[in-house]
């Protein structure tokens, strides 16, 4: 059964400006559920978008997977009339109906997980039409008219022992057959499935006001599923502002220099040496870099990523390690999402602000002076413990 996703993205938002590119935690906002649909049993997963700026970006952010790939959606399909659903039948068409099970994602579910994807799909594998996911929440319903709707106000439950409840659409997964689709043109029909997800996703990204409720949420999230800090066997570094100082010179072709601590190559040498990996991830792309890290011979590389959060699931993914078995240094926001759910996450005493609230290490040292071998030391003292 091929399964495939789309995530419609269009270009104008009247709540929230440029929503869809706007950074959560440092990435993206479509990012987040484009990342778990990676992770996902899906086969492949379409951004449809009428962005040019989202066209570019998951173009060359996304190279080291074949399972993400782009679309330009139509202007009509993306004006202020059209429904999700016109979208999806445009999908459908240009990918020539090439599917068994087509998935909706949204963006402004950033919430959902992969394994959410994955129960609704198998909802859908079990033999039926289609499938949602749900929130069961034990909320009191009136209407207009003063009328209590799921239950008797005269005999009023407590909220523990209230069981039924309501199951409300929470947005973040849809499933359809191919059939059932192109039977109703509708995201659901038939004989649907219901897939529940925890109470906090029923939030979705509508107005300013929501994105402050998720984003905690989100970052509360990561904390959680940390997991308790072992050993830490493998080091990834940001380069400017943690290598760095963040200064560069700058000649009339671009970038001409940039001053790196003999002591912090040192130190990575010495880390490497007592058994942790290193590897240095960087949103830029610098022969500078490249010739540095040539020298300090590390040959996990990885330049011009801007996603370092989906990037770096990879990584672990191809290693046989999880975030719990790593720390991560970096100074600058797009940083957050990885020193918020790593085992350790570390940032230079001159990190902004919002990452030092997020690190679970604040070094005394700054980036470019010290840092990083303050970072190596402590990691080895930790590491001393488990031997």
């Amino acid at each position: 059964m091929k399964k495939v996703a789309i995530i419609p993205l269009r270009a104008g938002s009247k709540g929230i400006p440029q929503k869809n590119k706007k950074k959560m935690l440092g990435r993206p906002l479509f990012s987040w559920s484009l990342g778990e649909a990676i992770k996902s049993r899906l086969d492949e997963v379409y951004v449809f978008t009428d962005d040019e700026g989202i066209i570019d970006y998951v173009t060359k952010e996304y190279q080291w997977t074949d399972k993400v790939k782009v679309m330009r959606r139509s202007a009509e399909s993306a004006s202020d009339t059209a429904s999700t659903e016109d979208a999806m039948v445009e999908f459908s068409s240009k990918i020539n109906e090439d599917y068994d099970l087509m998935v909706l994602l949204q963006a402004t579910s950033p919430l959902v997980t992969a394994v959410d994807i994955n129960n609704t799909i198998e909802a859908v594998e079990n033999g039926k039409d289609a499938a949602l996911t749900l929130v069961h929440t034990k909320r009191f319903i009136w209407n207009r008219e003063g009328q209590s709707l799921n239950y008797d106000y005269m005999q009023r439950p407590r909220r523990q022992d209230f069981d039924e409840g309501l199951m409300i659409e929470n947005g973040a997964v849809y499933a359809t057959t191919k059939a059932q689709f192109l039977s109703s043109k509708n995201r659901i029909g038939g004989d649907i499935a219901v897939v529940e997800m925890p109470e906090d996703t029923l939030y979705e990204i509508d107005e300013a006001e929501d994105w402050l409720v998720i984003e905690r949420l989100l970052a509360n999230r990561l904390q959680k599923e940390k997991g308790a800090l072992g050993q830490i066997k493998l080091l990834v570094l940001d380069v400017d502002g943690v290598f760095t100082d963040c200064k560069v010179t700058n000649n009339a072709s671009g970038e001409f220099s940039k001053t790196f601590s003999m002591k912090d190559g040192m130190g990575l040498e010495i880390l490497r040496q007592n058994g942790v990996e290193v590897a240095v991830m960087t949103s830029e792309t610098s022969d500078v870099v490249k010739s540095r890290m040539d020298k300090l011979q590390i040959k996990d590389l990885y330049m011009g990523v801007k996603d370092k959060y989906s990037r770096i699931n990879d990584v672990l993914k191809e290693k046989g390690l999880s975030r719990s078995d790593m720390a991560y240094i970096g100074d600058d926001v797009n940083d957050l999402a990885n020193i918020a759910s790593v085992g350790l996450g570390a940032c230079p005493a001159d990190a902004v602000a919002e990452v030092k609230a997020g690190a679970d290490l604040l070094l005394s040292n700054t980036g470019g002076n010290g840092a990083i071998r303050e970072l190596v030391d402590f990691i080895i003292k930790h590491n001393k413990r488990f031997n």
